[in-house]
């Protein structure tokens, strides 16, 4: 299992230093928590991902601070021994800085070791401020979800040697803001490696290649509970959905034939009160009780 890792240690995982690649999922409550824990995993993120695949949104925009509060919460409890981040969701650090340092305060206080907030240059001032708080805080560049209407969808970024390099400059100045580390999505190889080598914190690559210095997938993903689209940087090492609707056709199966509950899944009387409630013959009707059953023989 893991060892329950802080910031900054993480902030020194580098592979180009000898060190073992970082492992991040995704979880959204305790039993997965768990099972995420208990996998050897060094990271969980309480995605804003929760809104696709858990409560069945079409984008991560609708998510609230309030529900990642609720999840966070939930993922806490389990006691993981991997350290937990939560998202910072659209809307809740494009405010003032005040009400973001509450909001990301809000998930410290439901358990998250840290935060994670989408955005370069322009989201600068909040990272600093988050951090002033005492707070740490990752960052993310590359395809940012919560921008998904601005980018005009899920599109790779840094395809261009332009893009490439104004995602790197992001980098390092995330990096010097105080990031502990950096999750890079959905960019080339190339720009996962390029900026991987031109910082000194760990990145986190979902869709950026081998390069980096760590890999997220989402919990759902990883197990094949979502199976209704596949990205391509997504590898399905089980197929949970499928094996799950196969046993609930079985149990659905087993009622609609009575041959579920069996007898060794049921509670049962003992012979005497089966026999008192009329089961094997006409009840036994007992004896009311009388004044002195009830007071008692002075």
């Amino acid at each position: 299992m893991a060892s329950k890792l802080t910031a900054p240690v993480i902030a020194a995982r580098k592979v180009r230093n000898g060190c073992d690649p970082l492992v991040m999922v995704t979880a959204y409550d305790a039993p997965g928590a768990r099972m995420v824990s208990e996998s050897g995993a060094d990271l969980i993120l309480v995605g804003d991902s929760l809104a696709m695949v858990v409560l069945g949104y079409e984008d991560t925009m609708q998510v609230t601070v309030d529900d990642m509060v609720h999840h966070t919460a939930a993922v806490a409890r389990a006691k993981p021994s991997c350290f937990v981040v939560a998202d910072l969701p659209w809307l809740s650090y494009h405010v003032s800085e005040a009400d973001t340092v509450n909001n990301a305060a809000r998930l410290i206080r439901a358990g998250a070791q840290a935060v994670k907030l989408e955005g370069g240059l322009e989201r600068i001032r909040m990272i600093e401020a988050i951090i002033e708080a005492e707070i740490p805080v990752m960052g993310h560049l590359g395809l940012t979800p919560q921008s998904v209407l601005a980018m005009g969808g899920f599109k790779v970024q840094g395809k261009s040697t332009n893009a490439a390099m104004r995602i790197q400059s992001q980098a390092k100045a995330l990096a010097h803001a105080g990031c502990f580390a950096i999750v890079l999505e959905g960019v080339p190889n190339e720009v996962g490696k390029l900026i991987t080598d031109s910082v000194d914190v760990p990145t986190i690559g979902i869709g950026a290649g081998p390069d980096c210095d760590g890999q997220v997938l989402v919990f759902h993903d990883v197990l094949g509970i979502e199976d209704r689209f596949k990205p391509k940087f997504v590898r399905r090492y089980g197929a949970l959905k499928a094996q799950g609707v196969e046993a609930l056709a079985a149990f659905a199966a087993d009622v609609r034939s009575r041959a579920f509950p069996a007898d060794d899944e049921c509670y049962h009387l003992s012979d005497a009160e089966a026999e008192a409630l009329g089961l094997y013959g006409s009840p036994v009707i007992p004896r009311p009780p009388d004044v002195e059953d009830q007071l008692g023989v002075w």
